[in-house]
């Protein structure tokens, strides 16, 4: 049987050893706290592609943070990306200092611009990385986001979204992010947001996908059930394909929970899915993917996917347009 951990040597080549150092600290005026950061990035290789990762909104305490998202941040990492890792306003970890901030407690507007900090500042934040400067190429930006992660994501790659408290049209494109990965992202609001948590999370239900037309990929797992915001069921988190132009592709994991098969962390106990060759699959589909898109002409998309999505021990299906 095909598995993703013996393919993916031959796809993206021999995995390098990680640096990953953290936190490294960003005074930000009017952020209440600094943005803190994990950058992991392999001790080896140049014109090294920048990937960066938002966390989701968790009920673990440091899952969401720079201190999550290891199964797919390290892959990454030691397959030639360099993984910027911020700690989002959201985490748990600063509840007791954001409580009364402006923007809490979604900080919907933050998250996006945490991200579009972080490319403005690439100067400083390789300088503070050893043996970085040099080696990073920051014209090939990619951006992954999982669950929160996915909408914030969303939104810098082109998604609209109507200010749930002043009914205006915010856009937070950042045109240098030229590709990106939603995982188990949200999707669409309407009729059908009448699940529990819509009343007091409207503003994920006020995206516009319509004009998200940066290139993705967006995964969604096929028993992820949404039902704390919609009924729709498994069905919505594959919104962000569906109603955005093209090029997206779209990877739907069998079997797979909101968690992915435990991307948030080793061996997180509120995985309700835990199968570690299912994340394996996932973080070289992604990489894979993400190669592709920055790197015109890689076969390793097509390769990848033909590999681990057809046949009977296939781990999803894709489709494309």
């Amino acid at each position: 049987m095909t598995t993703a951990t013996g393919l993916a040597a031959d796809i993206l080549g021999t995995p390098s050893p990680v640096v990953s150092v953290s936190p490294l600290s960003l005074p930000v005026p009017g952020r209440p706290v600094d943005l803190q950061l994990r950058v992991s990035a392999p001790v080896t290789g140049t014109g090294l592609p920048v990937l960066l990762l938002s966390h989701g909104h968790g009920p673990s305490h440091h899952l969401s943070s720079l201190n999550g998202y290891a199964p797919l941040a390290d892959f990454w990492a030691a397959h030639g990306f360099v993984v910027v890792q911020p700690t989002h306003l959201t985490s748990r970890t600063l509840s007791h200092l954001v409580a009364d901030a402006p923007g809490a407690p979604d900080f919907w507007r933050s998250r996006a611009e945490d991200m579009s900090r972080i490319l403005d500042r690439l100067d400083e934040i390789e300088s503070a990385v050893p043996q970085l400067a040099g080696r990073v190429d920051r014209t090939s930006v990619g951006l992954a986001g999982h669950s929160y992660g996915g909408f914030t994501a969303a939104l810098l790659l082109g998604a609209g979204l109507t200010d749930p408290g002043t009914g205006t049209v915010v856009r937070l494109l950042d045109p240098r992010i030229t590709a990106g990965v939603l995982l188990a992202a949200p999707g669409s609001g309407g009729e059908s947001f009448n699940g529990p948590m819509a009343r007091q999370w409207p503003v994920i239900g006020a995206v516009d996908f319509s004009t998200m037309s940066t290139p993705a990929l967006v995964v969604a797992g096929d028993k992820d059930d949404p039902r704390h915001f919609t009924d729709r069921g498994p069905e919505w988190h594959a919104d962000p394909y569906v109603l955005a132009p093209g090029p997206k592709t779209l990877l739907t994991l069998f079997d797979a929970e909101h968690g992915l098969g435990g991307i948030a962390g080793y061996d997180a106990a509120e995985t309700t899915d835990e199968n570690p060759e299912r994340v394996a699959a996932l973080a070289l589909l992604s990489a894979a993917y993400l190669r592709t898109r920055l790197h015109p002409g890689s076969p390793a998309w097509r390769t990848a996917s033909e590999a681990l999505t057809a046949g009977p021990a296939a781990v999803g299906r894709v489709e494309s347009k």
